[in-house]
This record gives C-alpha cells, structure tokens and sequence, in this order.
C-alpha cells in the first residue's frame, strides 16, 4: 500500500516537469491578481473609513473619557501606594542585612578570639608535657587522633588504652593527640 501511494506521488509530481503553460494562463494569473490585490485595498479602503468613524464616535464621547480618566487616578493612587509599600519593604530588608553582617561579623571575631584561647593553652598544655616526658621512652605523636572510634582495651597510668584497626595501642594524651605505648 505505501508503495502504491508513493509510486502515485511520484507520478505526480512529474507531471509538473512536462507541462507547458500557455501564455493566456500567465495572463488570466496576473489579472487575477491585480482584481484581487485591487479588491482587498478596497476593502482595506472601507475597512479603514469604517474605523475612523468608530474613533469619532468614541472621541465625542466625554462620558467615556471621564471614566477612563477617573479609573486612571485609582490605578495611579494604587500604583503609588503599592511603591511605597515595596520602598519601606526594601528598607526593612537592608536593615535586616546589616544585622545578619554585623552579627556575623561578631560570631568571627569570637571564633577568632576562641582559637586564639585555644592555641595559647595549646601552646601551654604543649609546654608542660614536654616537662613531664623528659625522660620516659614513650613515643609521642603530633598527629591528632582520628575521629573513628577504636576499641577500648585497657588502662596506663590512669587513661583508658585504645586498640586501633592494625593492632596498636594507645591512649589520648592532655592535648588530644594520641599518644602510642610500645609493648
């Protein structure tokens, strides 16, 4: 079936590469486009007449103008009403900005002053430990202690002993460093 169509199609559109068309035919054509062309501005002609009396009649009417005028004020007045309303919303939203910068700008400096605290009892915790283990032969690391949970396996001198995944022990030192103990 769709080869017949196709076939029919083809058949079709090639009779349009054989025809030959008369001259009279090119005539008629063109006439009838200018009686066409000449039609539609007429009538674009009456079209137009037609709507510039429509304009005069409304023109002519106040009554109209007078309502169009009045519900323009009302829209004017909502307009203006609606602006300052977004202006003191606006106003209120820079205020709200201001605040959240300056609290932020609180919260860093107390973070800072916070690590600053911290890194000077660091410094002494550091100090005093250094004092402590002068002599003994237990292997400190500077490493901080990871935050997986080790198994809890015992105790030296008063602190809990972790074993840790590949079997070695520890214990977290004062300044939360883990601090190995060789068997």
């Amino acid at each position: 079936m769709k080869k017949f169509l196709l076939i029919c199609f083809v058949l079709m559109l090639s009779g349009n590469f054989y025809a030959q068309e008369t001259t009279t035919t090119t005539k008629s054509k063109t006439e009838t486009k200018a009686k066409k062309a000449k039609s539609d501005a007429d009538k674009a002609a009456a079209d137009a007449k037609k709507e510039s009396a429509k304009a005069k009649k409304t023109a002519d009417a106040k009554s109209d103008a007078d309502k169009a005028a009045a519900a323009a004020k009302k829209e004017s007045a909502k307009a203006k009403k609606d602006a300052t309303k977004a202006k003191s919303d606006s106003e209120k939203a820079t205020a709200d900005a201001k605040k959240a910068k300056s609290d932020a700008a609180k919260a860093k400096s107390d973070a800072t002053k916070a690590k600053v605290e911290g890194i000077k009892s660091d410094t002494k915790a550091k100090t005093t430990a250094t004092k402590k283990t002068g002599t003994k032969t237990v292997k400190e690391t500077t490493e901080k202690a990871p935050k997986v949970a080790d198994k809890v396996t015992g105790e030296y001198n008063g602190k809990k002993v972790y074993t840790g995944p590949k079997g070695g022990k520890y214990y977290i030192n004062s300044n939360g460093n883990k601090t190995y103990i060789q068997d």
